[in-house]
């Protein structure tokens, strides 16, 4: 039996797991705190019914390579809720929540809006609990000046481009602007080539957008109620988000004579060289993932895909974009948002396009030279990051200032790449 006081080193465990149960209803929720960086860890809170421990540590996990791989002097978490999203007292079961797990939130868990939590009514929910307007609350305490940081995160969040909030489109340009990095080394361009997007919310709808006005053409787009399709000269991308229901659905009376509709099951059978889920996760795995017909197939939401289909799907030499690498635009921007290194939507794209690209120029030139799965060398490079980040930022305890470390958030993924 080996000794307690062993110091072989343990293969990477959670910092946190935490399970609450709400005592007004049957809500059960999750909080996994995956690592700590400068003391604090930065993840989504979703809601959904059938969200489990597992689904939330594997996806705490993931915002740990993600805040990494791009630089962010900050750890991973998650937070879950089992319960539906549109039930009529979602929103009192997110405020519960929340102080029930003030702790966290007060020290170490910075969240924001993710799938089934709408960032705008989960920083109305802070606001109701008594936790100040945002959700990065964790972030605000650790700054010199909390009201004015925290005056800047409220107008930059509010920002509007495009007709939506910049909260729900910066993600979707990341994701876009990853696929087109990664077009050219597989022999497409835009123009060449078709997408099929599964979801139409914040990040399915954004990601649909700039890629339309890149000139790729969205052939199909998933909701939660079936498939719309066009396959000759491909959807009104801008038409179907002008008239897109809260919850994502897409308005079928805007649907033009030409476009049609499909069983939701369908959309791995439509022909595209390009593949986005961008909804729930775990949509593609062994199951159904010899049903792909994509060359690339970029991950927008967290965890689509399984490790058992994704294996099979670099066997079939399809190019799969992990989640970490292409939809961390949301992310990344909502810390520089904290950081003040964005000032607006034009600069914020900029930024994005200034990290995603590179990343995946990278992550392409290593496929190119064999290294066929991009998620291996993804997580090398994240995985070195996160060394870097604990030795100069520290790990559980802060060793110094979060806005000082901040600072210098651009410059981490230098010091690797």
């Amino acid at each position: 039996m080996p000794s307690v006081t062993s110091t072989e080193p343990m293969s990477h465990r959670p910092v946190l797991r935490f399970t609450w149960s709400d005592p007004l209803s049957s809500a059960t929720g999750y909080v996994v705190v995956d690592r700590l960086i400068c003391g604090i860890a930065t993840g989504g809170l979703r809601t959904r019914a059938g969200c489990t421990l597992a689904e939330v540590e594997d996806l705490a996990a993931e915002m740990s390579l993600k805040a990494a791989l791009y630089g962010l002097p900050v750890g991973g978490a998650k937070g879950g809720l089992d319960y539906p999203s549109d039930a009529p007292d979602v929103d009192e079961v997110r405020e519960r929540f929340l102080l029930a797990i003030r702790p966290m939130l007060d020290s170490m868990w910075a969240t924001a809006g993710d799938l089934g939590t709408p960032q705008a009514r989960l920083d109305t929910c802070f606001a109701r609990a008594g936790l100040g307007g945002s959700s990065m609350r964790a972030a605000l305490l650790r700054s010199d000046a909390p009201e004015a940081h925290e005056a800047r995160v409220a107008r930059l969040f509010a920002d509007v481009d495009d007709g939506l909030a910049m909260a729900d489109l910066v993600g979707g340009y990341g994701v876009a602007e990853a696929v087109l990095e990664a077009l050219g080394p597989i022999g497409l361009t835009a123009e060449s080539s078709r997408a099929v997007v599964q979801g139409f919310g914040a990040m399915g709808g954004s990601t649909a957008l700039y890629l339309h006005r890149a000139g790729v053409q969205v052939v199909a787009i998933a909701d939660a109620d079936g498939l719309v399709v066009n396959t000759e000269r491909g959807l009104d991308v801008p038409a179907l988000l002008a008239t897109r229901a809260p919850g994502g659905g897409i308005d079928r009376s805007a649907l033009r004579p030409d476009d049609s509709e499909q069983a939701a099951e369908t959309w791995l059978d439509v022909d595209a060289e390009i593949l986005v889920p961008a909804a729930v996760s775990y949509v593609v795995d062994e199951t159904n993932c010899d049903r792909v017909r994509a060359r690339l197939l970029a991950e927008a939401a967290n965890v689509p895909v399984t490790a058992a289909a994704e294996a099979t799907l670099v066997q079939r030499g399809i190019v799969v974009i992990p989640d970490f690498v292409a939809n961390a635009g949301a992310a990344a921007w909502a810390w520089w948002v904290m950081f003040g290194a964005v000032t607006g939507p034009a600069d914020a794209r900029a930024m994005l396009s200034a990290h995603v690209r590179p990343v995946v120029g990278q992550l392409m030139q290593a496929w190119a030279r064999g290294e066929v799965s991009l998620r291996r060398t993804a997580r090398e490079i994240a995985e070195r990051n996160i060394a870097v980040g604990e030795a100069r930022y520290g790990g559980t305890v802060p060793t110094m200032p979060l806005f000082t470390a901040g600072a210098d958030a651009a410059g981490l993924l230098a010091d690797i790449a």
